[in-house]
């Protein structure tokens, strides 16, 4: 039987080194000291060193070392069967959680890094599916490392990769550019920070590659694939130094409206939150404004209007 008061949490998935397992313990740090009660569930079978308090663990149902060391698999596929064995046996999730939703926790959900396993495998959508019957209320939250906009074949790639996650995971989305304090030591971002956070027009982006003698010749495949991102236009990001309270505190919101929470608040400090959150508008740009000053160099920063002119002078 499902609760009839909803519970909330995150589904944060992710690439191996956007930042999860260090987003998992500084959210849970952050939302403990705003007054809720957090519990962080490891569903990575590969991460056997956590800095967070868990909750519930994987490895006690299955460990990719003893996959990979009894079925002779590499760890790829070695994490596939993994989430396959916990679709079997969601009903073990199912009993380690409802105590905890029981007593009102807020879930996050920290999951492997293989990214087929939200591209287009069904296990872990099938597990996040059946967990709805625990009348659990979850928001994917998909860390994507920053430094990748320094790179404009790369950032193509992730708007591909966040899009399909997008429609293969069937949640309430949030991408998000993780560690955009250190977004400079790539090199310098071709266009400004909310090029990159809005997806703007991306055919200034494609513009960038005559400049690059090997994306030059993907020029017709880098613009199919961002023409189908354009016609969707499902993708955006927010972004986040996980040392930022600001940064942490305008993601919360923005999750909150995403998954409903704040539809669902009962005690009076949240009720502030609430009322901060029918501004978040504004108080996102704001943020933007300020990460872009704090961490971004003006004068290293390529300019959108050049890149327009050159357009307007080949045209």
């Amino acid at each position: 039987m499902s609760k009839t008061t909803p519970s909330f949490g995150q589904v944060v998935i992710g690439p191996p080194g956007s930042g999860k397992t260090t987003y998992c313990l500084g959210m849970q740090e952050f939302l403990g000291k705003i007054g809720r009660k957090v519990a962080v569930i490891n569903l990575d079978p590969a991460n056997d060193t956590l800095p967070y308090e868990c909750a519930v663990d994987i490895s006690e149902l299955i460990t990719l070392t003893e996959v990979m060391e009894y079925l002779k698999l590499g760890p790829n596929g070695g994490l596939i069967y993994c989430m396959e064995f916990l679709e079997k046996n969601s009903v073990w999730l199912k009993e380690k959680l409802q105590p905890l939703l029981d007593d009102g926790y807020y879930c996050l959900f920290d999951c492997p890094g293989q990214v087929e396993l939200y591209t287009h495998h069904n296990s872990v959508k099938m597990v996040f599916q059946s967990l709805g019957k625990l009348n659990l209320r979850l928001v994917a939250v998909h860390l994507v490392d920053s430094h990748y906009c320094s790179d404009p074949g790369k950032f193509i790639s992730v708007l591909l990769t966040s899009l399909s996650t997008m429609l293969q995971i069937e949640l309430p989305h949030v991408n998000v550019l993780s560690k955009v304090d250190l977004i400079q030591r790539f090199g310098k971002l071709p266009f400004s920070l909310d090029f990159f956070t809005d997806v703007l027009d991306l055919s200034y982006l494609l513009e960038t590659f005559a400049k690059d003698p090997i994306l030059k010749k993907y020029h017709k495949l880098n613009k199919a694939i961002t023409d189908v991102v354009q016609d969707y236009g499902l993708v955006s990001f927010s972004v986040l130094c996980i040392e930022d309270q600001e940064t942490m505190l305008s993601l919360v919101k923005l999750i909150d409206k995403a998954g409903g929470y704040i539809f669902g608040i009962k005690s009076q400090d949240d009720m502030s939150s609430l009322m901060s959150c029918a501004v978040g508008a504004d108080f996102d740009y704001f943020t933007k404004a300020r990460v872009y000053e704090k961490y971004v160099d003006n004068a290293d920063v390529g300019c959108l209007a050049d890149v327009k002119n050159e357009k307007e002078v080949q045209d």
